[in-house]
This record gives structure tokens, sequence and C-alpha cells, in this order.
């Protein structure tokens, strides 16, 4: 019987931790910041692509790396 009792106390304690994770989950994505609005007849200008850019110093070292 001591089985049982394990067995119903693991499948709790497992149904306890997917239900506390999905709940933060769902508490992390409802705090989207909300954008400002922009006046009328503004451009907004985009940030710089984040990620692999090629710059100066990666042109060199593909240059150095050339057989």
């Amino acid at each position: 019987m001591a089985t049982t009792k394990t067995r119903l106390g693991r499948r709790s304690f497992l149904l306890a931790v997917g239900a506390g994770g999905a709940a933060t989950a769902a508490a992390v994505a409802s705090k989207v910041v909300p954008q400002a609005p922009t006046a009328p007849g503004t451009t907004v200008s985009e940030p710089p692509a984040k990620g692999y850019q090629v710059s100066e110093h990666i042109r060199k070292y593909y240059r150095t790396t050339e057989v």
C-alpha cells in the first residue's frame, strides 16, 4: 500500500509543478508593455539589426584565413 500512496504523491507533485509552470508562463506573457502611440506624420526609425553583421574587422579576419 505504501507504493500506491507514493505514486499518488508523485503524481500530485508533478501535476502541481506543471500547473505552476503554466501559470508562470502566463504571468510572464501577460506583462507585455504596450508601445506608446506615435504622433501622426512622424516616422519611426528601426533600431539597428542584431545578430551577425559583416564589419571591417570581420572582413580582415576572412582575408587572413584564405588559403
